[in-house]
């Protein structure tokens, strides 16, 4: 059978083509697997982390991000042995597209406490104003990709599709919007920092002048970047639509939405900001 029109829910691999899928292609199983596995791992350390130095704020968003990151890969493997029907497709689109939201809450809020060390003039706000801006927009961004991706893989018909695919697009283009805007405060921190910097706290200056501090800062930066380079993908993957040759990239997917993703945890497992902060993180 060959009909690259809807796809069929009774198809099996052995009865249709891959034309009928959700997506057209078969997702690798071993390299689901492995994400499956890493960020198993990861969710494993940020528990341990975060029960070890209370940084509940940190940990929920972290936690939260890894188990839809598993939960994402999962419905891929799923997806592996039946690529036809919907149920995988739906779980993997919302997991994945809404799981990096919640990384880049913990990435805001560690923000504020990196304002209370350098000095609270050397912001342009307040650090409760920066972190209740950030996530708020988190919150408004995951709630459009969460909608607009519930909308478009259960739609049964195309404008319906569409619309949910713009509805994701607009969560996600939020999301890249968000953390420029981030990226640009942070330089802008920075600058007002080395130009006048205001803080002689004795306390915050030996935690400035540690090399752990400093390798905080061009992670927590790092992993801001990749995440920021992701969504930039995701937003020019979906706004194609589901049966552009991009969004049925499997290789490129892997690499920009998986890989962007587990360096960036990475990062931010590695320099925990418990480990500079200790449990007042």
């Amino acid at each position: 059978m060959d009909n690259p029109g809807f796809p069929i829910e009774s198809c099996t691999l052995s009865t249709c083509s891959l034309l009928n899928g959700q997506v057209r292609y078969q997702p690798n199983l071993g390299g689901n697997i492995f994400y499956i596995a890493f960020f198993s791992l990861a969710i494993f350390l940020q528990v341990l982390f975060g029960s070890w130095y209370r940084t509940w704020g940190y940990l929920v968003g972290l936690f939260c991000g890894l188990v839809l990151e598993i939960v994402g890969y999962a419905a891929r493997v799923q997806m592996h042995y039946n690529p036809f029907t919907k149920g995988p497709f739906v779980m993997y689109l919302v997991a994945l597209t809404i799981g990096p939201t919640f990384f880049t809450a913990s990435i805001y809020l560690c923000l504020a406490r990196i304002i209370v060390v350098y000095g609270e003039g050397n912001a342009r706000f307040k650090p409760r104003t920066y972190a209740i801006f950030f996530i708020a927009s988190d919150i408004i961004s995951l709630v459009l990709q969460a909608t607009g991706g519930a909308k478009a893989s259960g739609a049964d018909t195309y404008d319906t599709k569409q619309s949910g695919i713009h509805i994701m697009v607009a969560g996600l283009a939020l999301q890249v919007i968000s953390l420029v805007i981030f990226t640009t405060l942070c330089a802008d921190l920075i600058y007002s920092v080395r130009k006048s910097p205001r803080s002689k706290d004795p306390q915050f200056q030996s935690i400035k002048s540690s090399h752990t501090f400093k390798l905080f800062l061009y992670c927590l930066g790092s992993s801001t970047l990749l995440i920021l380079i992701r969504s930039s993908f995701r937003v020019a993957e979906l706004s194609e639509g589901f049966g552009s040759d991009l969004a049925n990239n499997e290789v490129t997917f892997m690499v920009l939405e998986g890989g962007m993703i587990a360096a960036a945890v990475i990062l931010l497992t590695a320099l925990h900001p418990g480990l500079v902060f200790g449990s007042q993180g």
